[in-house]
């Protein structure tokens, strides 16, 4: 890999870990269910991204 697609990833896997960290926090704060459980996928949608991302490196 090049430098600049070294440092693409390591942008990508800051911003993915911003987005997971947000979902939880927002998850933790709803109180109607169904949302809660759907904000709750999209953490573990960039939680996994994450994986797959840092597993590239």
């Amino acid at each position: 890999m090049t430098s600049k697609e070294l440092l693409y990833l390591e942008d990508a896997l800051g911003h993915e870990k911003f987005f997971q960290t947000k979902c939880q926090e927002t998850a933790q704060c709803l109180q109607d269910a169904d949302l809660k459980a759907c904000v709750e996928q999209m953490a573990e949608k960039h939680r996994q991204i994450y994986q797959n991302l840092y597993g590239l490196l």
